[in-house]
């Protein structure tokens, strides 16, 4: 009986799937040419976010497809300001980045008013920045990355990142003890934190430059 009714039930599956099939095969099919303008004729490039458990663990370092520079900036910007070209905050620091007026100064711009109501130059002093301080810190980066301190595996961007916070020389410290002297600013970030958020991103597309200027 059983091997009757498993039978009898294979059987019903098939005339369902033959008589779909027939209405389908039946149906008028109209074909639509595309028009030329609505052609695609090229490479085109398009960017997702990287596919995630869930949306809460979405942040800065998945929202960009690669970990290059591009990344980077998005990165710290929203660590620093949410992304906000006119933010200034309690401390004074201006901008996207954060930038304070003795750095803008070193870096050739003297008109904070104009530096915080230009979007492409702050872009352009941020790139600067990184290219100043791949430079000053140049014989750590070549001796340290690779080494773990404090749990993290040192990078490059790590090592800039923090030079963003709390200055080269502060990081030449963090590096070179091994992590035991760190740097806290007002808002309780470190250079450990730093060199940890920022580990991984690939920002060998900007050189090291000595006194650079905008």
């Amino acid at each position: 009986m059983k091997r009757w009714i498993s039978f009898l039930g294979h059987l019903v599956i098939i005339v369902v799937l033959t008589s779909f099939g027939k209405n389908i095969t039946n149906q008028n099919v109209e074909f639509v040419m595309l028009p030329e303008s609505a052609r695609v004729v090229e490479n085109t490039l398009a960017a997702f976010p990287k596919v995630q458990e869930s949306a809460e663990t979405y942040d800065t370092n998945t929202i960009f497809l690669k970990n290059g520079f591009q990344g980077f900036k998005e990165a710290i910007a929203f660590k620093e300001s949410q992304g906000q070209y006119g933010v200034v905050n309690t401390l004074g620091y201006l901008g996207k980045y954060q930038f304070g007026a003795n750095t803008l100064k070193l870096l050739g711009v003297h008109d904070t008013k104009k530096f915080l109501n230009d979007p492409v130059l702050q872009e352009n002093v941020f790139e600067l920045n990184v290219s100043r301080n791949k430079w000053i810190l140049r014989r750590d980066i070549k001796r340290f990355v690779g080494k773990r301190i404090n749990g993290t595996t040192i990078s490059e961007s790590g090592i800039v990142a923090a030079a963003h916070l709390a200055g080269a020389g502060n990081v030449k410290k963090y590096l070179r003890s091994y992590g035991k002297t760190d740097f806290s600013d007002a808002y309780g970030s470190t250079i450990a934190y730093y060199v940890k958020k920022f580990n991984g991103y690939d920002i060998s597309m900007i050189k090291s430059v000595h006194n650079p200027k905008i």
